[in-house]
């Protein structure tokens, strides 16, 4: 079991930063691959950014990428997502969330995830 918190949305801007944590209990922190999507009302949850066990390799989705870092400490049993240069587009509820069984290559699409956080909601003004 896993179970995760997310914190650190807001409100902000448009050109601001907000950096968002998730805190992670249960299972061995740094034995799963651990992700971040988003979902804006009306649409499907979709793929921000993950990272691997290590927080060597990390993947983002176009519309992020060089914008948005996604990050872990295993020390403390947490992940992060920093988001620069927040555009309006990317208000939504991001949600962290764990995959406990990798797959290479495995790591945009919501099912290949098996545990979820409840949630914390991004919003960017114009």
């Amino acid at each position: 079991q896993v179970q995760l918190v997310e914190s650190g949305g807001g409100l902000v801007q448009a050109g601001g930063s907000l950096r968002l944590s998730c805190a992670a209990s249960g299972r061995t922190f740094s034995s799963y691959r651990m992700g971040w999507f988003r979902q804006a009302p009306g649409k499907e949850r979709e793929f921000v950014a993950a990272v691997n066990w290590s927080g060597g390799t990390a993947y983002y989705a176009d519309s992020v990428r060089g914008r948005f870092t996604i990050s872990r400490d295993n020390a403390k049993n947490t992940g992060y997502l920093q988001m620069n240069s927040l555009k309006p587009e990317d208000t939504a509820v991001y949600y962290c969330a764990a995959d406990v069984r990798p797959k290479p290559y495995s790591y945009y699409y919501p099912y290949e995830y098996d545990y979820w956080g409840q949630g914390t909601q991004v919003t960017v003004s114009s």
